[in-house]
């Protein structure tokens, strides 16, 4: 016997899918916080992303050229002609067709024979002209009238059609009744938009009119102003064809109008829909126009059709630049985006959507008090975690970490990794027997039946030597470090080096300063955003100063002194606290700066030089410096440098015998 409800299922159709996986942010704000890291606002960085996309997500730059493809697509393929062609050529099987039967015809009167041959023969050239004339012809051909009166039928569908979308293909064959219920949908239509005007409708004459002519607005409207709407987008375009026509083009169909269904009324009433619509919604494009350049002719219909996409497009292209004050993605259009540019595109600017959306609700980025974007401590947090990994120090046991052992000389850090030959940390034991719980059930056995552990399954927890350093980390930010590309990877560095002292090594004290014809003390966030600045100066001087000072306020502490620059000291602070800039470097600088290192030299510090560039004085100057307070010179790479200090801190933060 079954019990309980019976339950159906079917494809979900309601917003985001609630069970796909979150967006990834990690690539996104690894490449935000490089642009940002160069100069760019975190606001501008990140619509920098969205522009350019990444290898597996199509950027908002594509999506826009591929908007601006379709629409010159559009005007090189058709020519506005379509509808005049089509008369054309109903007028000539016509006059062809009368002329064959009054050729047969050898009852007719010979002088009525002559009168009609004249008559076709000397028809205007202009194609509306010539059906004009032959408005009050009478036909002796069946064939012949019956092309002469598809011209009418033919225009008075394109009419309709250029404001009611299907209307031709509705209208095809069809009868004076349908004629004539058209005729009075018209007639209501322009008094329901009369009333409207006036402020006198209410939602039951709204409802009545749909009520009555519903089957023939597909869009179904909700309301008279979803109606208006798609109605005034229609007869825009429709405007807007006609003033993207030739000057003869505009005469003859103007003329031709009056012709359409063989009633001049429907002229009268459509140009009162369109007087109408055009007051209600004078915002529309109602005088723009195009130039066509193809020669695949569209009629009145079909043209206005591809009117309103050129339209579409625009709108898109506009939405896609988010050039506008207050834009985001979520104003993009992805119905109109899938309609121009298929499911694929529609795909790809909704992911670009959820990710700027994800991005502003992360956390990540966050609005400081002046209203600019700015990296949040989460999302700084976050990156220096990859940047660490990407120096190695995360993905491989450094062996240089020699402070590192266990038992009660060593303090646990709160993290675990897997074991390693020669480890003797004490194991953790819960995340050692998950582990082993969750490799058992992968393998199909069942944990409760009992548990056996692999050497794969030990995680050991990690503990740190008590003791503690005190780190100065000084940095050259003169403008030739922007010039020469070194700018970002410095950044890169410091943030690498402040994920890992301040997860790994929580008793230590980091000193971030800054030089270049000044130095400061500086916050991580602060140097992250900092944009380069043409300043003339790299005065170590200053910094060395600012270091001692941080030393001497930590005297337990082990001093660890690391700076990395690209150019000789060319500036020193006076006494009045004035920075003095001379290039090339002079003797008093250079004395200055050497003073100023032996006096760190004398707390005990390890100093390592990260020499960047290949300038030949630099490398003469730091080999000196270094010698003389038995420090050291590291020349990476630029991209290198991260490694090499983050190496080079896990090396010289060792405790050294006193040099007494």
């Amino acid at each position: 016997m079954r019990h309980g409800k019976a339950s159906r299922y079917g494809r979900y159709t309601g917003g985001p899918d609630p069970l796909a996986p979150p967006i990834d942010l990690t690539e996104a704000l690894e490449e935000i916080a490089d642009d940002v890291m160069a100069g760019y606002s975190p606001e501008r960085a990140m619509r920098e992303y969205l522009r350019r996309g990444s290898r597996d997500m199509t950027g908002l730059d594509e999506l826009s050229r591929r908007v601006q493809q379709r629409r010159r697509d559009l005007l090189k393929r058709h020519s506005l002609d379509g509808t005049l062609d089509q008369v054309r050529e109903l007028l000539d099987e016509a006059v062809l067709e009368e002329r064959k039967q009054l050729a047969r015809d050898i009852t007719m009167d010979d002088m009525d024979r002559d009168f009609r041959e004249m008559q076709l023969m000397n028809l205007p050239e202009a194609t509306a002209a010539a059906v004009t004339e032959l408005s009050d012809y009478d036909w002796q051909s069946t064939t012949a009238r019956e092309k002469y009166e598809q011209i009418k039928d033919l225009l008075g569908r394109e009419m309709l059609d250029q404001r009611f979308a299907g209307m031709k293909q509705a209208l095809e064959g069809a009868t004076e009744e349908d004629r004539a219920a058209i005729s009075e949908m018209l007639n209501d239509l322009n008094d329901l938009l009369d009333k409207h005007a006036r402020g006198e409708d209410t939602q039951q004459d709204f409802d009545d009119f749909m009520a009555k002519h519903g089957d023939q607005f597909p869009e179904n409207p909700q309301n008279i102003d979803e109606l208006i709407d798609t109605l005034a987008q229609r007869s825009a375009a429709a405007q807007r064809m006609l003033a993207s026509m030739t000057p003869e083009q505009r005469a003859e169909l103007m003329e031709l109008s009056m012709q359409a269904f063989g009633s001049p009324e429907l002229m009268d009433q459509l140009s009162r829909l369109d007087a109408n619509l055009q007051a209600l919604r004078p915002g529309e494009d109602w005088a723009g126009s195009e130039e066509f350049e193809g020669d695949q002719g569209l009629g009145l219909g079909d043209g206005t059709g591809v009117l309103q996409d050129l339209a579409e497009l625009d709108a898109l292209a506009e939405q896609l630049s988010q050039s506008y004050a207050g834009s985001t993605l979520s104003d993009l259009d992805i119905e109109k985006l899938s309609r121009q540019l298929g499911d694929d595109a529609a795909v790809s600017a909704k992911t670009l959507a959820e990710l700027e959306k994800a991005l502003r609700d992360s956390d990540m980025l966050r609005r400081s008090s002046d209203g600019d974007l700015r990296l949040s401590p989460q999302a700084i947090r976050r990156l220096g975690k990859s940047l660490l990994k990407d120096t190695g120090y995360l993905s491989d046991r450094q062996g240089q970490r020699d402070t590192r052992h266990a038992g009660a000389a060593g303090e646990l850090t709160g993290s675990s990794r897997s074991w390693h030959f020669g480890d003797t940390e004490p194991w953790n034991v819960t995340r050692t027997i998950t582990n082993a719980i969750t490799r058992t059930v992968s393998e199909g056995n069942d944990p409760g039946t009992g548990l056996r552990l692999e050497v794969g399954d030990v995680e050991i927890q990690e503990t740190e030597a008590r003791t503690q350093a005190a780190v100065v980390l000084l940095v050259d930010t003169s403008f030739s470090m922007a010039a020469e590309g070194r700018w970002v990877p410095m950044k890169r560095m410091a943030l690498a080096l402040h994920q890992l002292i301040s997860t790994r090594f929580r008793g230590d004290e980091l000193e971030l300063i800054n030089f270049g014809r000044y130095a400061n003390q500086i916050q991580l966030d602060e140097l992250t955003a900092m944009p380069p600045a043409y300043e003339q100066g790299t005065n170590l001087h200053h910094g060395l100063l600012l270091a001692a000072r941080f030393f001497r306020r930590h005297p337990t502490m082990r001093p660890v002194l690391l700076v990395v620059t690209d150019g000789e000291p060319t500036a020193h602070l006076t006494t009045r606290g004035e920075a003095l800039f001379w290039y090339p470097p002079r003797s008093e600088t250079l004395e200055l700066t050497v003073t100023e290192l032996d006096r760190i030299q004398r707390l005990n510090a390890a100093i390592t030089f990260f020499r960047l560039g290949d300038d030949p004085g630099l490398k003469r100057f730091l080999e000196a410096m270094a010698s003389r307070v038995e420090g050291k010179v590291v020349a990476p790479s630029a991209q290198d440098l991260g490694a090499a200090v983050v190496n080079e801190f896990l090396h010289v933060r060792t405790p050294r015998t006193p040099n007494w």
